[in-house]
């Protein structure tokens, strides 16, 4: 005859122990996600960590090759010895300056909530790029000097939006995880669509909750 195996409850102390360690197992979302303020502590106390070894070369060959463009075009009408020595010293300029700026977007792509590191970095960034920009192109008497820096300016508003949206989704990132150039350029077109749609998206949801029947949850 077989015997049957009684087994007596666990004691509610013990049963308490495994839920707390099978909770601390489970991966913490507010972990995951630092705040805005937190971000920008860590681009301060370790910057070494957050900006050189996450220097984002995609950024800097981007940026710096359109960039270029800009100045380039923006001063052709003070002939084009003029154009090619602003597009040059843009070319330099971003070329060194871009890869960390976008370390300091990519940090600001992990931080939540998302709307207000999007308003960081599109308010930290063009201070710290156009700054040095104004600077720079100043001292070598880059010729049309407030429509080029008005230009770079509306470029990184957008660019900086965009970019933050594509680095939550994994493009345009580098380091541990990240992908080829290649394949994050497959992959932009689709995601600007996406990036242009979004405002629209979120004020068509805003207005059918407005029209919604106040007893409708």
């Amino acid at each position: 005859m077989e015997k049957a195996a009684i087994e007596e409850p666990e004691a509610p102390g013990v049963m308490s122990g495994k839920l707390t360690a099978k909770a601390a197992e489970l991966p913490s979302t507010a972990a995951a996600y630092p705040t805005v303020a937190a971000a920008l502590v860590r681009l301060i106390r370790h910057p070494v960590r957050h900006l050189v070894r996450r220097w984002n070369w995609k950024s800097a060959l981007l940026s710096s090759s359109l960039r270029g463009v800009i100045f380039f075009c923006t001063n052709l009408v003070a002939g084009w010895h003029a154009a090619l020595g602003a597009m040059l010293a843009e070319l330099v300029l971003r070329g060194i300056t871009s890869g960390f700026y976008g370390a300091i977007t990519e940090a600001f792509s992990e931080a939540r909530p998302v709307w207000a590191a999007m308003a960081t970095a599109m308010v930290l960034l063009p201070f710290l790029n156009h700054s040095l920009e104004f600077f720079v192109h100043w001292l070598r008497g880059t010729p049309k000097l407030g429509l080029s820096i008005a230009a770079s300016i509306v470029f990184t508003a957008f660019s900086t939006a965009f970019n933050v949206y594509a680095m939550r989704h994994g493009v345009l990132t580098v380091g541990g995880g990240s992908k080829p150039l290649r394949d994050d350029l497959g992959r932009v077109l689709p995601l600007f669509l996406r990036f242009l749609l979004t405002g629209p998206r979120a004020l068509v949801r805003y207005v059918g909750f407005r029209k919604a029947p106040s007893g409708m949850p």
